[in-house]
């Protein structure tokens, strides 16, 4: 009786978080949809909230948001290419709407994947392949013609998500590709589009104005991160615009959970992100930070901080530096008592024994080779 139930769709509620169980199986959640319309309605948003990392490499999901662009992007696509009328398809769901998780290196990796499928190859075609696009004849070669395309392509899909007013949790931007820039952009013109996030993660070999801007906008208006990651600039000479930026961001988020630092082996100082921990809401919240090639050399406020930390559970200490008698004695110096539950390492130092020690005997302790 139960599971008639079920599949009549009487119990929404208990479907929901049925389906809600197999949120990251994408393979049972494609079945949901095949039950009925109730189970579809679910199951599509999961599928949906973030297709550029899913494991199932089909990136056809891209002519699906082209479908949803505005005329005048429409028209912007076809001066590059000729397609078979898919950008007409008609839609079920209003599939942008549901995405939430955005990373800027993932979303044009994918277009890099989907256009190689679809598109018309310059070498022998097989017989047996069908090819949805091909590029027009013009006076740009080959290579930046599809340069365009592609660079068109990943800001009009940036753009729909903001004229969707989406609900994003995840906005995570690596700066790899020259056309991130121009995403920041759209991002500033248009604040309310991370307003909600509640993961953050900045990748950037510089610090130019966009990104300085974009931190800014973080810090005043995005105030519910739990999770950050920061990836200091390789190529940053004034390191004070770098920690100022940082340093502001912790002490406005109201419910911060996760800090990653990661200096690539830079010796940046961490002191002054660090005090920031010390006078900042997050006292309360921070259960997780993670060092990766961090210099611990010029690093003395360790036990400082530590001892305001009061929820404090996990510490991963990645491919870092200077990890010697300075170190330990800051771990030593530690007044209140240590509850850590794990501990991460990517090698085994008996210099970190007084951590493992201070910590009890509840530590669960991970060594990553």
């Amino acid at each position: 009786m139960t599971c008639s139930k079920l599949f009549s769709g009487d119990l929404p509620e208990l479907i929901d978080d049925i389906i809600q169980y197999f949120h990251n199986d994408y393979k049972t959640l494609h079945s949901c949809i095949l039950v009925n319309r109730l189970w579809c309605s679910l199951a599509i948003p999961l599928l949906w909230e973030d297709p550029f990392s899913s494991p199932t490499k089909n990136n056809h999901f891209i002519e699906i948001y082209l479908h949803f662009l505005n005329d005048d992007y429409k028209t912007k696509l076809n001066e590059y290419v000729i397609h078979n009328g898919i950008l007409n398809s008609n839609t079920l769901f209003n599939y942008p709407k549901f995405i939430q998780h955005l990373n800027t290196y993932e979303v044009y990796n994918s277009i890099e994947e989907w256009f190689e499928a679809v598109s018309y190859p310059i070498l022998k075609p097989t017989k047996k392949s069908v090819f949805n696009y091909s590029m027009k004849k013009a006076n740009l070669s080959y290579s930046s013609q599809l340069l365009k395309f592609k660079n068109l392509v990943f800001r009009s899909l940036f753009l729909l998500f903001i004229e969707t007013e989406v609900n994003l949790h995840s906005f995570e931007v690596i700066s790899v590709h020259s056309d991130v820039d121009k995403i920041i952009e759209l991002t500033l013109q248009n604040p309310n589009f991370i307003f909600n996030i509640k993961n953050f993660k900045l990748a950037s070999n510089v610090m130019n104005n966009n990104i300085t801007r974009l931190l800014t906008l973080i810090y005043s208006n995005c105030n519910s991160i739990s999770s950050l990651y920061f990836l200091f600039p390789k190529y940053e000479k004034d390191y004070s615009i770098v920690e100022k930026s940082l340093s502001q961001i912790i002490k406005s988020q109201e419910n911060l959970k996760k800090i990653s630092f990661d200096c690539k082996g830079f010796s940046y100082s961490l002191n002054h992100s660090l005090l920031s921990l010390k006078n900042s809401n997050c006292l309360n919240t921070l259960n997780t930070i993670v060092f990766c090639y961090v210099n611990f050399e010029n690093m003395d406020i360790l036990s400082e901080v530590f001892n305001q930390l009061n929820v404090l559970e996990s510490i991963h200490i990645l491919y870092c530096k200077s990890i010697d008698s300075k170190f330990i004695q800051q771990i030593i110096n530690i007044t209140k008592p240590f509850k850590l539950k794990s501990l991460f390492l990517n090698k085994m130092d008996e210099l970190l024994e007084p951590l493992i020690q201070k910590s009890g005997i509840k530590l669960k302790f991970c060594l990553l080779l």
